[in-house]
């Protein structure tokens, strides 16, 4: 099983401003999103899934209900925003 825990150079960005699951706080991470009530950015869950990583694997691999694993990857593609060219 291979997870990615790096950051993935994409051509597209997520706005996490509505994201139930995710929080901003200039103090943690360097105010990347990270899943809330945690230090984990939730690129982390993202990047997994887009590199083909299944939902259970990033679940138990990160130690979260899978759940709340479809629910950031639900988000994340309904709120992608394409950088401009």
């Amino acid at each position: 099983m291979m997870v990615v825990v790096g950051p993935v150079e994409t051509q597209d960005k997520i706005d996490w401003s509505e994201c139930p699951f995710v929080e901003i706080k200039p103090a943690v991470q360097s105010g990347a999103p990270v899943l809330r009530g945690t230090r984990m950015p939730v690129d982390a869950v993202v990047d997994n899934f887009d590199y083909g990583v299944s939902v259970s694997e990033i679940a138990e691999q990160f130690e979260l209900p899978p759940d709340r694993v479809e629910a950031i990857v639900a988000y994340a593609k309904s709120h992608r925003v394409a950088h401009p060219v």
